[in-house]
């Protein structure tokens, strides 16, 4: 494998989204990861952090078509997925493709949709086909949902139940800005005018080489072992219930990835502990009354207590 084209793609992108998203970069290098692997985010932060304007400007870096639908109590299945009507012209049924038909899709406030609607979004997420009325269609390759939660409301909301929370590949927050950052942002021209000056930034031949490629990334035994380490410490006493086996193979694969996209082609103990938290914490459930940060504070507490195999040994 060429290590050197997955540094050339990885600067490409983060170089444009960062155009946009100030001080962000690795939050958009993990979304790439994500994008690269096939995979899907859950992003939860409060309002205004940028979320919307992250995956406008990681849409056009990768030349794909962007679609945001703001989910709500009313929205139907169909909203989604598209209709066949009727029409009177032809006197024939047509299918009306929904917005599942673009490449990026930005689902936000996805708890605030009925569990149908829900359930008809992870099934185009997993399936990655859409299926109205006895027909199918697949989606495309680039074919990539970021759904979004705010965390301080749940008044009216409707929470995804965790066997559906395993099936996003990554969960992440933007955060807030620090001041120097803040105030470039505050002083320069409008973000949505900085997106539309941003150009695909790399081809579909550069993406097809990446997702076909980044499997060549070797890891040793001793990696794989600590790997394992680390998800079946998780199936102990310490949390009401541990990372699936969906949750080890996205793991595995982010951290062959993350080696690719920095340059080698050789994964090491440090790609697993950056991937861990954001891979693994929303597949985990800490217990009763207790709520998903409770979740993720143990989790990295468990990756800082297990042995990191010596250099040597790697």
């Amino acid at each position: 494998m060429d290590t050197q084209r997955f540094v050339e793609y990885r600067r490409r992108v983060v170089s444009a989204v960062s155009r946009a998203i100030v001080g962000k970069d690795e939050a958009i290098e993990k979304v790439l990861i994500c994008y690269v692997c096939g995979g899907h985010v859950l992003l939860e932060d409060v309002p205004g952090t940028g979320k919307t304007m992250l995956l406008r400007a990681f849409a056009r870096a990768i030349g794909g078509t962007f679609s945001r639908v703001q989910f709500t109590p009313d929205l139907q299945p169909s909203d989604l997925t598209g209709i066949n009507f009727f029409s009177q012209k032809t006197g024939e049924f047509q299918f009306r493709p929904g917005p599942l038909f673009h490449d990026v899709i930005l689902a936000d406030e996805v708890n605030r949709a009925t569990p149908r609607t829900q359930a008809s979004l992870l099934e185009a997420m997993e399936e990655r086909q859409i299926s109205v009325d006895g027909s199918t269609w697949p989606l495309g390759s680039r074919f990539m949902v970021m759904a979004t939660q705010n965390p301080l409301e749940s008044y009216g909301t409707f929470p995804l139940p965790e066997a559906q929370v395993d099936r996003f590949f990554m969960r992440l927050a933007l955060g807030y800005m620090n001041r120097e950052e803040e105030l470039s942002v505050l002083t320069r021209r409008d973000t949505v005018d900085i997106i539309s000056g941003i150009d695909q930034a790399v081809t579909d031949g550069d993406t097809a080489y990446i997702r076909e490629n980044y499997r060549q990334v070797s890891v040793s035994g001793e990696v794989a072992g600590y790997l394992m380490d680390l998800v079946e410490a998780t199936r102990g006493g310490e949390f009401a219930c541990g990372v699936s086996t969906r949750g080890a193979i996205a793991l595995y694969k982010a951290v062959q990835a993350s080696a690719a996209l920095s340059g080698r082609d050789y994964a090491l103990p440090e790609d697993i502990r950056r991937m861990a938290p954001c891979v693994l914490a929303h597949r985990v459930a800490a217990g009763a009354g207790l709520k998903r940060a409770d979740a993720e504070a143990k989790l990295n507490h468990l990756i800082d207590r297990i042995p990191v195999p010596v250099e040597g040994a790697v």
